[in-house]
């Protein structure tokens, strides 16, 4: 079975950084494009960024931008999102989705992606 499952969610304080990992099983990740999104309490839930099949090309929310860093290590069959400068409002539980489709580009469209992690807690509070 077709599995992804987040980790690295955790409490930090303002300007501090977290990196979250998404690690697929079932199938390799060479093949996908990967996207993050999140949904804070309240709210709907939102694009945070994503990375082509095959590397060559990311897009970034404009609230995060500059801020976080998406990458993949296929050797690890693994995503990663690193959260630099974080802020109170980034605090929400994040989830990680593929779709099975070879591109050099990605797109945040939720209903075009095929699986999904069951999230991990991001929580910024001092």
């Amino acid at each position: 079975q077709l599995q992804l499952v987040e980790s690295g969610g955790g409490l930090v304080q303002p300007g501090g950084s977290l990196r979250l990992s998404c690690a697929a099983s079932g199938f390799t990740l060479d093949h996908y494009v990967i996207g993050w999104f999140r949904q804070a309490p309240g709210k709907e839930r939102e694009g945070v960024a994503c990375i082509s099949s095959s590397s060559a090309s990311t897009n970034y929310a404009d609230s995060v931008k500059g801020r976080f860093t998406i990458s993949r290590d296929n050797t690890k069959n693994t995503v990663y999102l690193q959260m630099n400068s974080l802020k109170p409002e980034d605090t929400a539980n994040y989830y990680c989705a593929a779709k099975n489709i070879v591109a050099a580009m990605c797109v945040m469209v939720q209903k075009t992606y095929d699986y999904w992690g069951q999230g991990t807690q991001v929580t910024v509070s001092s």
